[in-house]
């Protein structure tokens, strides 16, 4: 194995232990603008315009990443979301 070899492993190799998951709010026709926007505050720490932001961004392509993270931070924000109602998985 060549030296540049072992450098581009090891780099591949912190990167992915580095790598940030992401939550993603999906969009829906149950919940309201009001709903996902208080929810989003409470479980995802937005501000009061980042909230509105993503749920634009929900309602017109679909989904929005919401939160990136470690996984262990994002799980129970995601489970927050999800008992709210809304649509939203950790990737």
């Amino acid at each position: 194995m060549s030296i540049q070899e072992k450098v581009l492993e090891q780099f591949d190799t912190a990167t992915k232990e580095k790598k940030n998951n992401e939550i993603i709010v999906y969009n829906d026709d149950v919940n309201t603008f009001d709903h996902v926007i208080e929810t989003l505050i409470y479980a995802c720490d937005h501000t009061p315009e980042q909230a509105e932001q993503c749920s634009l961004i929900v309602h017109y392509n679909g989904k929005c990443t919401v939160k990136t993270g470690v996984y262990d931070d994002l799980k129970p924000r995601c489970s927050m979301l999800v008992e709210a109602g809304i649509s939203a998985e950790i990737i």
